[in-house]
């Protein structure tokens, strides 16, 4: 059987540095956590050069807000006016932003848990929203967000950048359609508070199966819930091997991407790479049975259903 044509080639990836800025927010108080991400992003730009500044999942309240679903919605303000000083920031530094935060829904009850890409122009070039809640922060958990059901890709000067939130890590389909449509940087804002090596091995593995940067940014100290986060923000190359690996205080990790990151099976080696996981899927040997709905044999202690996508 013949192979079907190549996909076109996309533009390499530029050399230019990429970070993430993890500390710890004051509990619900949003102008506070946008002044902080000002201060960071400020640090970024001028101690290392950074074009490309992720921070941690809801980094302007805190991830658990602590109260019931409706009050958050109308605590929360216009998502315009909280882009606003970052996009002001973003255009004076040139400086690209994956800035995460919680968004108010169309009609009651409806708040997303999202991450918005700021471009060095200042414009807001698209938003992803969590599409995988974690079964606490589900409403059917007692929670407060509403899932998302697109998986967009941003061409960017940099490179094609595709997000993740998080819980959303633990699913490897959603790289991979973002890999597919095209992206090269994947960037992964997160509250993570389960152990060190799932945080570690996702997003390693993430990264290698589909051969992007990975940069995976947690969240350190307290939320409004009094849960306090690991941080350990990284950034993973191509081929797996961790470029940058943050401490569990604030921190800023950073690392330069090479333009042309797997010719090597490994790092230093000089054993060449004769394989590509997108273009060697056997994609005519999948079935339905990939997308059909399933629980794993062993039983969780607890199950949380998920709710219906909007």
């Amino acid at each position: 059987m013949a192979r079907s044509p190549s996909p076109k080639r996309l533009p390499p990836v530029r050399r230019v540095v990429v970070a993430g800025a993890q500390f710890a927010v004051v509990p619900n108080d949003i102008a506070a956590n946008l002044d902080r991400c000002i201060d960071f992003l400020r640090r970024a730009v001028k101690e290392n050069a950074a074009k490309l500044v992720v921070f941690p999942e809801s980094i302007t309240t805190g991830f658990n807000p602590a109260m019931p679903v409706e009050d958050f919605r109308h605590f929360l303000p216009r998502t315009e006016d909280m882009l606003a000083p970052i996009q002001n920031v973003c255009r004076e530094l040139k400086v690209h932003c994956v800035l995460p935060t919680y968004e108010r829904g169309p009609g009651p009850g409806v708040v997303y848990n999202s991450a918005f890409l700021l471009d060095s122009r200042g414009r807001n070039i698209g938003v992803y929203r969590k599409t995988h809640p974690f079964p606490t922060e589900r409403l059917g958990g007692g929670g407060w967000s509403t899932p998302g059901n697109r998986y967009p890709v941003f061409p960017t000067e940099i490179g094609v950048i595709g997000i993740h939130i998080c819980y959303d890590g633990d699913f490897p389909e959603i790289a991979r359609i973002l890999a597919v449509k095209g992206a090269q940087i994947l960037c992964r804002p997160s509250a993570l508070l389960r152990h060190f090596e799932i945080w570690e091995g996702t997003n390693k593995m993430r990264a290698y199966e589909n051969h992007m940067y990975h940069i995976a940014v947690n969240a350190v100290g307290a939320d409004a819930a009094g849960t306090t986060y690991f941080g350990h923000s990284m950034i993973v190359s191509p081929i797996a091997q961790t470029l940058a690996l943050g401490r569990a205080v604030n921190d800023i990790v950073y690392a330069e991407l090479d333009p042309d990151p797997i010719k090597h099976i490994s790092y230093g080696s000089d054993a060449p790479m004769c394989f590509d996981h997108l273009e060697d899927r056997n994609v005519a040997s999948y079935t339905q049975d990939l997308m059909a709905p399933a629980r794993s044999a062993f039983q969780p202690a607890k199950r949380i259903c998920a709710q219906k996508r909007k």
